[in-house]
């Protein structure tokens, strides 16, 4: 009777590390062969701070409360949209009596399934929000130049989106809200939503890298120096994939998760929105306040990112946006 109960231990041990082993290859996607690295257009470092700095500081303040600024990036955006080649639209809409836009721009053949690549561009209140979120447009516009070159086999929306902070987060009245939402009424296929949240700012120091559970830490870097892809529990190819177009686009480290919403911070951006039309959708993150001690500061300044960095990252959604496009 001792040994049938042994043997029973034995097997409840065997299928819980088989479980859990199964667990970590969904969630964290490594990637067990070597990346050959490829060909990818440079991104100017200079360029992403100049983007960088006209937002966080040229157009301060850039909340919901100064509507006004908002227009003036908007205005940015889409002139640097123009100048990249693509072709440039709004969406307007309303919210509390003052209008707000979306701006887009079009890139590659006019197809009916797209991919979207998207970031908000105001802030979290009277607050510089350079790397949350001047550096999700930075890469945004610099992206823009790099597909201009490039011949796309299907077409890619590029959309800089307004209201994402409060008071209108987790609302209908988030831009990419409103911009989801229209697509779904078309009956629009999206192939991937890629949402830039904060992409600027990395640190070699020990112990730089939190974490939503403790237990996560077994699996990531303790240094805040790698990019993230975050999905959702059913995104794991799609996660895996583009993971893997994103290492060898440079030799910045990327990691991913995938995890249900319940996870804190996993649906913190726009790519939520998509996920409840029913898209696919990931965010590319230097996962915010798990890392920059200066989220939704005053301290969340232009001189506080690394855009040499930056720039592997944008490489990186380049790439991954071919790869999704092919």
């Amino acid at each position: 009777m001792g040994a049938f109960f042994l043997h029973k231990a034995s097997l409840i041990v065997l299928v819980s590390v088989i479980f859990l082993s199964l667990l970590w290859v969904w969630g964290t996607q490594p990637l067990f062969i070597e990346i050959e690295r490829q060909h990818v257009p440079p991104v100017s470092p200079a360029r992403l701070q100049t983007h960088v700095r006209m937002l966080s500081e040229t157009f301060f303040p850039r909340d919901a409360a100064h509507p006004e600024n908002l227009d003036r990036v908007a205005a940015y955006i889409r002139q640097e949209f123009a100048q990249a080649n693509g072709r440039v639209s709004e969406q307007p809409f309303e919210v509390a009596g003052r209008m707000y836009r979306n701006v887009i721009a079009w890139f590659g053949p006019d197809t009916q399934e797209r991919i979207v690549v998207g970031a908000h561009y105001d802030a979290a209140g009277p607050q510089p929000g350079a790397d949350d979120n001047a550096s999700g447009v930075a890469g945004l516009i610099e992206l823009a130049y790099l597909l201009r070159e490039v011949r796309l086999p299907l077409g890619v929306e590029l959309v800089a989106f307004t209201l994402e902070e409060q008071p209108h987060f987790r609302t209908v009245q988030m831009g990419s809200a409103v911009h989801a939402a229209s697509l779904r009424q078309q009956n629009i296929p999206v192939r991937v939503m890629f949402s830039l949240e904060m992409i600027g700012y990395f640190t070699d120091a020990p112990q730089s890298q939190r974490f939503p559970f403790p237990f996560l830490a077994a699996f990531y870097p303790s240094q805040g120096n790698f990019i993230a892809i975050v999905g959702n529990l059913g995104q794991g190819l799609v996660v895996r994939s583009l993971k893997k177009a994103m290492q060898s686009a440079s030799p910045l480290p990327v990691y991913s998760i995938n995890a249900p919403q319940f996870v804190p911070g996993i649906d913190f951006s726009d790519h939520r929105n998509y996920w409840q039309a029913g898209y696919n959708a990931v965010m590319v993150t230097d996962t915010a306040f798990y890392r920059n001690p200066h989220y939704h500061t005053l301290q969340d300044t232009p001189d506080k990112l690394n855009y040499e960095r930056m720039a592997m990252v944008v490489q990186g959604v380049y790439a991954a946006v071919l790869a999704a496009a092919h």
